[in-house]
């Protein structure tokens, strides 16, 4: 049941074929923020957020270990697949009628998942850590659906614990009673696939951002060249990001932990904590755009304001952490672009919408050319002194 390593693992057809319900759920995270423009419906689409996300890593790790080409893993990616589908269905309306779903769901499948990756493993080394991984699952799946039927302040504390159960998990190693703790070095992940189908979700997101963008200007005349330009900055964003991160340092991270001697860790840290601090500020900044096509020339209340320089901010951050993990720098022009946008909130009630995200945009727009002269840089000094490595940067990287 499990990959071979003779080679390195590509994605297969079915692992995209299981991304597709990712993108109706992200949909479905930007419309229900769009409704809920509160400082409470943002905590819970971040609640929300990290629930699709832990279902979807915890799916990457399995595949990244079973051969997802076996019939039976098939199988049991389309169960998951149609389990996903149902949590999505119901996340706009998860804190009210449709609660259980959601819960129901996200129990199912971090349940059931293991239980049949349990089996699968039986008499590899792997099965031991999969049987922790149960036990905690078992515990975040109960409070999962407790909160599914729980109501108000009860469910969100309740779907909070089950998160965090999830999240928390990996970092003490799964430990269980009678089972003991893993290690991050028997995690033996493959690093280029996973990287590679983390980098598929930030796609994911990036294209969610740009059907928004598409389908509200398709629907609105508006105010003729305002609007126009409010749609050509809206794709300037999202294609600012897809630089930023894909350029050069979404490659360089891949090699990175594929040469690390210890990827789970990297796995775990800069790629299953960090990247949804990433996804979340595309979310973000695309529910803004959206309003921003629509409302162009209205100077921004408080709630949009947040959408455009909060959006920016979480995906910069995030970015920021990521690469702090990888290659253990300090990135200095993210955190000088955070603290900018955090200087862009005194201008914010004087300005335009559309003149309030055209600064984030040239904000990133600078971010991805300095990273593009910086890379220029290190190639014309000597790229082979100055590979990232697991253990840090050489050089003048550094």
């Amino acid at each position: 049941m499990l990959r071979s390593r003779d080679s390195d693992q590509r994605v297969t057809n079915i692992e995209l074929f299981f991304d597709l319900v990712y993108v109706f759920a992200v949909t479905q995270l930007s419309h229900g923020l769009l409704n809920h423009l509160t400082v409470e419906g943002a905590l819970q689409t971040a609640l929300l957020l990290g629930m699709v996300w832990l279902v979807w890593a915890y799916t990457t790790w399995v595949t990244n270990w079973l051969d997802p080409d076996r019939n039976p893993t098939r199988l049991m990616l389309i169960a998951l697949m149609l389990a996903s589908l149902v949590m999505s269905t119901g996340l706009p309306e998860a804190f009210g009628d449709r609660g259980l779903a959601v819960g129901g769901a996200y129990a199912a499948m971090q349940i059931g998942r293991s239980v049949y990756t349990v089996f699968a493993l039986r008499g590899e080394r792997l099965q031991r850590n999969f049987e922790r991984i149960l036990a905690w699952c078992m515990v975040s799946g109960a409070l999962a659906l407790a909160g599914g039927f729980a109501d108000g302040r009860w469910r969100e504390a309740l779907w909070l614990a089950a998160i965090l159960v999830d999240f928390v998990g990996g970092w003490v190693g799964f430990y269980t009673p009678g089972l003991g703790r893993s290690v991050t070095q028997d995690w033996t992940i493959e690093g280029g696939h996973f990287a590679e189908r983390c980098q598929a979700f930030m796609l994911i997101a990036l294209g969610e951002s740009i059907v928004v963008t598409g389908a509200t200007f398709a629907d609105h005349s508006g105010d003729g060249a305002a609007t126009v330009a409010a749609f050509v900055v809206a794709f300037g964003g999202a294609v600012a990001m897809w630089w930023i991160y894909f350029d050069r340092s979404a490659d360089d991270a891949a090699r990175v932990i594929a040469e690390s001697e210890d990827p789970g860790r990297l796995g775990r840290s800069a790629y299953t904590l960090v990247h949804p601090v990433m996804i979340a500020g595309i979310i973000v900044l695309a529910a803004g755009d959206e309003e921003v096509v629509l409302h162009p020339t209205d100077v921004a209340d408080v709630p949009v304001r947040w959408l455009i320089l909060g959006g920016t901010a979480l995906f910069v951050a995030g970015h920021a952490l990521f690469k702090a993990i990888v290659w253990r720098v300090v990135p200095w022009t993210r955190i000088a672009v955070v603290v900018v946008l955090g200087l862009l909130a005194l201008l914010a009630p004087h300005v335009s919408a559309l003149t309030l995200a055209g600064c984030a945009l040239l904000l990133l727009i600078a971010l991805a050319v300095g990273d593009r002269i910086h890379s220029r840089t290190i190639f014309e000094v000597g790229r082979d002194e100055l590979v990232p490595t697991a253990d840090g940067p050489k050089g003048a990287q550094s």
